[in-house]
Order: C-alpha cells, then structure tokens, then sequence
C-alpha cells in the first residue's frame, strides 16, 4: 500500500534550501521553481519540483498527490518556472491516464524517495503506473512564449 504524504519540518527545511539553490541558479538542472497563482488568493505560491523531460516535452508530475501545488494548477492553468534569473511560462495540461503512466514510471525510476508514493514498482509496466494516475497528476507543459527555449 502506498505511503500517504506529510509536510514534515525536514521536508520543510529541505524545499527551502532546494529554493535558495535555485534562485541562486545552482541546484541540479532538473528541477525548477514552480511559480502558480493561488486558487483562493490569486496570489503567487512557489514550490520547488522535478521537471520530466522526454524528448521535446516537459512534464510535471505529482509524486506525493493531489496537493496544492496541483490544484492550484488546475485551477490557474498556467505556471511559471525559475532556474536563477531565468523565468519561462507555460501552459499547464492535464494528462490522461495513457499519456500519465511513462511519464509516472520515469520519475519513480529518477527520484527513489518518491517510490513509496506509489503502489507501481519502477519494474512495472507503464500501464500501472497509468491506474494510479487520478492520484498522481501529470501535467503536460505548453510554452506560453513560442521564442522561449525552456532549456535554462
């Protein structure tokens, strides 16, 4: 059974220090400060998160589940990503089940601390990660600038 997601004061201290990183345009290049407006507030929230590159597509995945990162995702549609003082906006769709399980598999094979998160082994099929996509969102990114390279 998959482990449930708690905000932990380590977590904690670990998204902030991964955010300082990031602003200073020093952390692994995989991920990025993901920038959306508050559902409720309408107000910028920022998170640090994986970005999933295949080809040329970028994904974001939601490994702990339908947080508020998530629905404040769905609820915007749009998001803005940070690497140091390089921002690029993007158009944020939901994936169905079929396009979500590679995507899935990929990350739990690249980010071991989210495998408990998933009921999916990375030695599965992508078909079940694709039956756990309801509680783990995958979201396609569309660049809202047709000149911005995405690649900073």
């Amino acid at each position: 059974m998959a482990k449930t997601y708690r905000t932990t004061a380590l977590r904690k201290a670990g998204n902030a220090a991964i955010s300082v990183a990031l602003r200073a345009g020093v952390a692994p290049s995989a991920y990025s400060l993901l920038t959306v407006a508050g559902r409720r507030t309408g107000r910028p929230r920022t998170t640090p998160v994986r970005v999933m590159r295949s080809g040329e597509r970028r994904w974001l995945v939601a490994p702990y589940g339908v947080v508020d990162w998530v629905r404040n995702v769905r609820a915007a549609g749009q998001v803005t990503l940070t690497r140091g003082r390089h921002s690029d906006a993007y158009a944020a769709v939901e994936c169905d089940a079929e396009q979500s399980g590679p995507v899935l598999k990929d990350y739990a094979r690249l980010e071991p601390v989210t495998r408990p998160y998933f009921d999916a082994k990375p030695a599965d099929p992508p078909e079940r990660f694709a039956a756990e996509a309801d509680r783990h969102p995958v979201f396609r990114l569309e660049p809202l600038d047709p000149d911005a390279d995405g690649e900073r």
